[in-house]
């Protein structure tokens, strides 16, 4: 299979997935629970790494990559002290749950379209390999909920985390350090580098990363991504794309397809609920 179609699949899922962290009845779900909600990271770091366990920073910096350890450490695991894993895990599908029905409505999400799409979802993210993938493995470990709703969204997590956990292969070979990997993709035109400052690192750490990005011919003086530095990405894309092909692989090609025709009703909701981001840090829409 051309490993174009994990691309595709991730564009239509991404945003479903995504919806947690920007929704309202997200906020205040994590409100209830504790979390100071006047930003998005204490929310953020306890959905997204809840599934770990009570992990320390370390453990959570090692699994995001992008993030600054500084700025891990500002919630984790203190966030653990606000709330228990298992309770931020229910507390996400409640959250998810609102979200949804919020903007796809009550009609699709309760409806047989919604639930076919979850089904051929969960198949795919059922034939995972999570062999080295941490935040793969650890959502592959929770329990199915029973409401199609909430499959879809599970199986959008796990499939996303498989492929990030891959994209981390992809930058570790590529030789860019946490931060590198944020001056390159910048340099390449993503996002812009006031988008990257949310992972928390210093002036001075970034003008270090595009130093060493320079040195080794991978940016211009002026910040900008050289040839090699546009062919560097490329392949970290590329190879980022086969990891993440398997569970479609396993899926089929006409699945696949039919799956994506299911999601592109709550997929155009999902970007017209106005919830998240025009430009963000993963460079969908332009890579």
């Amino acid at each position: 299979m051309d490993p174009g179609r994990a691309r595709q699949m991730w564009h239509l899922l991404e945003p479903l997935h995504a919806l947690l962290y920007y929704a309202p009845g997200a906020f205040e779900e994590a409100a209830a629970l504790g979390y100071d909600v006047t930003e998005r990271w204490p929310s953020y770091f306890a959905w997204r790494a809840a599934p770990l366990g009570p992990a320390g920073a370390e453990r959570v910096a090692s699994a995001f990559y992008s993030f600054s350890p500084r700025m891990v450490a500002r919630f984790v695991p203190a966030g653990w002290d606000t709330a228990t894993p298992s309770d931020v895990l229910a507390a996400r599908l409640r959250a998810v749950d609102r979200t949804y029905r919020a903007v796809l409505g009550d009609d699709v999400v309760d409806g047989p379209e919604l639930a076919e799409a979850a089904a051929l979802a969960r198949r795919a993210a059922g034939s995972v390999s999570t062999a080295g993938r941490p935040l793969a493995a650890a959502n592959a470990e929770l329990p199915w909920s029973d409401a199609p709703h909430l499959v879809l969204w599970q199986a959008a997590t796990l499939l996303r985390e498989h492929r990030g956990d891959g994209h981390l292969a992809a930058l570790l070979t590529a030789g860019l350090d946490p931060v590198e990997a944020l001056v390159s993709f910048a340099a390449v035109g993503a996002a812009s580098e006031r988008t990257f400052t949310s992972r928390g690192w210093t002036e001075a750490e970034w003008a270090a990363a595009r130093a060493r990005l320079t040195a080794r011919g991978l940016l211009a003086e002026d910040g900008t991504a050289t040839v090699a530095g546009r062919a560097l990405r490329a392949e970290v894309e590329r190879r980022t794309d086969e990891l993440a092909v398997a569970p479609w692989e396993s899926l089929g090609a006409e699945a696949a397809d039919r799956l994506s025709g299911l999601l592109g009703g709550p997929w155009l909701a999902a970007l017209g609920s106005g919830l998240l981001p025009a430009e963000n840090t993963l460079g969908i829409g332009k890579i």
